[in-house]
């Protein structure tokens, strides 16, 4: 199967957390009430159910976007989109840069800053239960079926038939089908996107011609064009909304 994706409906979301657990079992994670209550993605914690109130709830975990811009600035190709779909990682060759941290509009890239040989963690969309033709863990483990798994295309038509069918359950939008070139996870839901935590600022071009230019063109500062310099002002800002939610994130653990 190529183009796989998972498509989330919020609506039949029920907070259950059973997403979160098969995720930290497949990954070989530590799951427990502390970590359940943890709504970020981190080193440890691949994906989390935020709740939104009113019974409603978002999911967030990596995109893997169909341009990643994580793999675009990643200087020593630890980070890759395969052609099955899932954005994979390769700590063999992961020099710490932390560029894909900068470079992802997610937020999604975390790093191992407590372990003494560190490594950037990630969801990697169980790249090898797809490829074996089994569906992620987060969409086996789901009791509703909020989260299903399946070709890209397939999902998509799903998503607008469920939009049509039952247009005021929903925000009559597909988020992923376009967002920033487009991403192999959609989302349904019947809370604006931007009011669920999800970015809507981006656009719908990728994000790639800006951030791999950085790299591409870092020898020769004599010629640094105008993509180059949208992609230093990109990776300039995203460094302090970085830093800004890495804070954030201890004064929760802390909490």
């Amino acid at each position: 199967m190529k183009n796989a994706a998972i498509l989330y409906d919020a609506t039949l979301c029920i907070g259950c957390l059973e997403c979160e657990r098969g995720c930290a079992a497949a990954n070989n994670l530590p799951y427990d009430d502390t970590i359940a209550r943890e709504k970020t993605t981190s080193e440890h914690k691949y994906t989390y159910v935020a709740v939104l109130g009113g019974e409603k709830y978002m999911r967030r975990l990596c995109m893997h976007c169909n341009d990643p811009a994580c793999a675009s600035v990643c200087p020593v190709g630890a980070l890759h989109k395969t052609a099955l779909g899932p954005v994979v990682y390769d700590a063999s060759k992961c020099m710490g840069c932390r560029y894909c941290m900068v470079a992802c509009p997610f937020n999604i890239p975390k790093y191992e800053w407590s372990k003494a040989i560190p490594a950037v963690r990630k969801c990697i969309g169980c790249y090898e239960r797809q490829a074996a033709g089994k569906p992620t863990a987060c969409a086996e483990a789901c009791p509703t079926g909020a989260t299903i798994c399946g070709e890209r295309s397939a999902l998509l038509a799903e998503a607008r038939k469920r939009l049509s069918e039952n247009p005021a359950a929903y925000v009559d939008h597909i988020y992923g089908e376009k967002e920033l070139g487009g991403t192999s996870n959609l989302f349904l839901s019947s809370v604006d996107f931007g009011k669920a935590g999800l970015p809507t600022h981006y656009g719908n071009q990728p994000l790639p011609p800006l951030t791999g230019n950085v790299l591409a063109h870092v020898p020769d500062v004599a010629t640094i064009g105008m993509a180059v310099l949208g992609g230093v002002y990109w990776i300039t800002h995203r460094r302090e909304e970085v830093a800004a939610a890495e804070g954030a994130e201890k004064d929760q653990k802390k909490g």
